[in-house]
């Protein structure tokens, strides 16, 4: 049977919502039938998890999460996605207290921008991601720098994406004004490094490679959670 697939989410709902639709077309465009993965979900309080990760207070936030992933283990999760990007800035710590694999949004992005062949990438997110190190510590290890907005521009990033697209709002306006600060930029791909970003930002937008963590993490997850098994239609995972 193909793996269980646990999605921790509420970090938005928003782009939780997207995560659990795109996994399941994402299996009916590769075998045109509907015997996709069995999916579990648990919602974090969105603001409790904000509040946590503006906090400083690692360990309790830390806790947060494992919390919400004891729940998809405890619903027979076979792995888990947490389906952000911030809360990776805790990967390894979350990762070495879980008891299945979690799939890192981080590692999959990485090893995308690797396979394309980039070198120089900006990575927008909001505040708390673009302040950590994670990204660039992952993507240097494959020689992949990473650049970051400037101050005002990390606060108007955020400000979009936490009064705008956690609320399923989305402005001709705000997208303009992103690309607006990307094209400032000499990259040659930019990290969408907030799960709501590619709900507001399309590749075709763009006059540069677009890294959808969420495409890729979810793509990784149906090839993690297929990996060995066949379609009832006869088709190999």
């Amino acid at each position: 049977m193909a793996k269980r697939i646990g999605i921790l989410g509420g970090i938005s709902a928003e782009s939780t919502a997207a995560y659990y639709s795109r996994i399941i077309r994402g299996y009916f465009e590769r075998y045109q039938d509907d015997y996709y993965p069995e999916i579990v979900i648990f919602s974090l309080n969105f603001q409790r998890f904000t509040d946590l990760e503006n906090s400083g207070d690692q360990a309790a936030y830390i806790d947060e999460i494992l919390g919400g992933i004891r729940a998809l283990e405890a619903a027979g999760a076979d792995f888990v996605l947490m389906a952000a990007n911030s809360p990776h800035a805790v990967y390894e710590q979350v990762a070495a207290r879980a008891r299945v694999p979690i799939l890192s949004i981080v590692e999959v992005t990485a090893q995308k921008a690797r396979s394309l062949g980039l070198c120089r990438l900006l990575l927008l997110g909001i505040k708390f991601t673009m302040q950590s190190s994670f990204f660039q510590e992952t993507c240097g290890r494959l020689g992949i720098e990473v650049l970051t907005p400037t101050g005002p521009e990390q606060d108007e990033i955020d400000r979009i994406i936490f009064g705008e697209l956690t609320h399923g709002l989305l402005s001709d306006e705000s997208r303009a004004r992103l690309l607006e600060i990307l094209s400032r930029y000499d990259v040659d791909g930019v990290i969408l490094g907030c799960t709501e970003l590619p709900l507001l930002l399309k590749e075709e937008d763009a006059p540069v490679i677009l890294l959808d963590t969420l495409d890729l993490h979810t793509r990784a997850a149906l090839d993690y959670a297929l990996a060995g098994e066949q379609s009832p239609s006869g088709e190999p995972g």
